[in-house]
């Protein structure tokens, strides 16, 4: 079995908006309040509660103690609750920090609700969700007869707008693309278009937030003025964040046209495996270019939507000198390691004018192609 998840915006009335406000307020209340159950237990030398246990604790010990728990939709709750222990389990496993207190102005609103005797249903224009009823929706996407409902969590972004991710669980069927040259492509990172493909493409990808710098320059230049705190504060910062979710859309969607494209026309498409966190670094000199492609979202999107078609995305070692080989000969020059080099001729075989980029996404795709041989 394999999940999926469709994104749809929902336009919440009032009252729904207002339901949806302390939802989000009650379930940070119950991460904040389990946490410091938990905290208490560790200094008095007892084990932490287990997910059914901090469940527990939530419907019996929480929601007597604190009435106002009842208004909202349980599985919410225990969903917060779920939350905080998979926290302590990712902290014991050392894969990420210790859990913090959510702080009301600066975390994330969102919760999450379970499907159980049709209390979620997506409909022609509006989606049926727990205690909120009815909600209009703009449904652009309709799953499949198929996919069964699992679970749905609401988002209010930074701009005031709502959105529901619904999770769908459907039987995946193992799919298999036959892989040859003509059917794989090799593409290397470009700071500036995103790649360079191995059959001489620039995929030449606008810089959406160096097209909206000014208007976001502008608009922060507003928020100066205005007294922090005030109505006016918090309306020019909802504009602020309307232009850069807006930017984050726009980047979005061209990745997700892009990589449907590739992995529609390819059975294999071979990258390189690079630390994007790194090369958005000051040190290195193009962090904002960097952060602007959205590179390592476009090789997520890939990967999944080529195992989705039966295909293979590869990843070749980052340390692998795809710019530094001659792809023609094999000859490899450490001059090379200049950046600043986009054109090259080899001495060896005597090709002249070699672009840089391009040689190296062909050298990415022949080594992703021995990697994929000699597994």
């Amino acid at each position: 079995m394999a999940n999926k998840a469709i994104v749809y915006t929902i336009y919440p009335n009032k009252e729904q908006a207002v339901l949806c406000q302390k939802t989000f307020g009650c379930c940070r209340f119950v991460y904040n309040q389990m946490l410091t159950v938990q905290q208490e237990l560790y200094k008095n030398g007892e084990k932490h509660l287990s997910k059914l246990s901090a469940n527990n604790y939530c419907t019996q010990h929480l929601k007597k103690e604190y009435p106002f728990l009842t208004e909202v939709d349980k599985f919410a709750l225990s969903n917060a609750a779920f939350h905080l222990a998979d926290s302590y389990d990712r902290f014991f496993k050392k894969q990420s920090g210790f859990p913090k207190y959510k702080n009301k102005h600066r975390a994330k609103k969102t919760y999450t609700t379970n499907f159980t005797n049709g209390n979620i249903a997506v409909c022609d224009n509006y989606i049926k969700l727990p205690k909120l009823g009815n909600v209009k929706a703009k449904i652009h996407r309709v799953p499949k007869s198929d996919w069964k409902l699992k679970s749905a969590t609401i988002t209010q972004n930074r701009d005031d707008s709502y959105q529901v991710s619904i999770l769908f669980e459907y039987e995946a069927k193992e799919l298999y693309a036959p892989v040859t040259s003509m059917s794989t492509l090799g593409l290397d990172y470009k700071s500036d278009g995103l790649y360079v493909d191995s059959e001489g493409n620039d995929c030449d990808m606008p810089h959406y937030y160096r097209l909206s710098q000014s208007k976001l320059a502008k608009s922060q230049r507003k928020l100066k003025h205005k007294t922090i705190g005030s109505n006016n504060y918090h309306k020019q910062q909802k504009k602020i964040a309307k232009v850069h979710r807006h930017i984050a859309n726009q980047r979005k969607d061209f990745l997700h046209k892009k990589s449907t494209e590739i992995a529609n026309q390819y059975t294999c498409v071979c990258v390189e495996n690079l630390n994007m966190r790194s090369m958005a670094n000051k040190g290195f000199g193009n962090g904002k270019a960097t952060l602007d492609n959205g590179y390592g979202m476009f090789v997520n999107f890939l990967e999944y939507k080529l195992k989705d078609r039966g295909g293979y995305l590869i990843k070749v070692d980052k340390w692998f000198p795809s710019s530094q080989l001659c792809h023609w000969c094999g000859y490899r020059s450490e001059n090379l390691k200049d950046l600043r080099i986009r054109k090259w001729d080899c001495p060896h075989c005597g090709h002249e004018g070699i672009d840089r980029d391009w040689n190296a996404a062909i050298n990415i795709k022949v080594e992703g192609l021995r990697i994929l041989e000699a597994s």
